[in-house]
């Protein structure tokens, strides 16, 4: 019961803290630095929780807190690792994204007119855009030992 009355305490100390700082100046902490309305909101929540917490132990008369025994807040334990879970699949999901686009190729290419004729002639014929074609033809292209440029056997997608 005196380490919940602790946590209370320091959660009520840290909501405090980091209200002053949504108040005072910003400045620049450094890359490392978490929001401080974020981490406001943070302890303003551990601080509810914690007595919460204590409130069920002095209800209860528990002399130590028991999970088991604490149905609601095993309850949101396991809703708040559902959501972590799934924000974490979100953050791969984003990076993967992300690393994806560092990975693709943006370029303008200039062509001589009869090829870029012939080039708008397949992609509208295909139904593609021109620069799908050139990826599809680039797909194929393998250079040989020697340096010299090959195209693979074309099948359509």
């Amino acid at each position: 019961m005196a380490q919940v009355a602790d946590k209370v305490a320091e959660a009520q100390r840290s909501e405090q803290e980091t209200r002053q700082q949504l108040h005072s100046p910003a400045v620049d902490r450094g890359p490392y630095d978490v929001d401080p309305a974020d981490l406001a909101e943070q302890w303003v929540a551990r601080h509810t929780e914690w007595r919460r917490i204590a409130a069920l132990m002095d209800g209860q008369g528990w002399p130590t807190y028991s999970t088991e025994q604490d149905v609601q807040g095993s309850t949101w334990a396991l809703e708040r690792d559902a959501q972590r879970e799934g924000a974490l699949a979100r953050r791969a999901a984003w990076q993967m994204e992300q690393q994806d686009a560092r990975d693709e190729l943006k370029t303008q290419v200039w062509l001589p007119a009869d090829a870029s004729r012939r080039l708008r002639a397949i992609a509208s014929r295909t139904g593609l855009e021109p620069e799908q074609v050139l990826a599809q033809l680039a797909d194929r292209v393998r250079m040989n030992d020697d340096g010299a440029l090959t195209v693979d056997a074309f099948t359509p997608r």
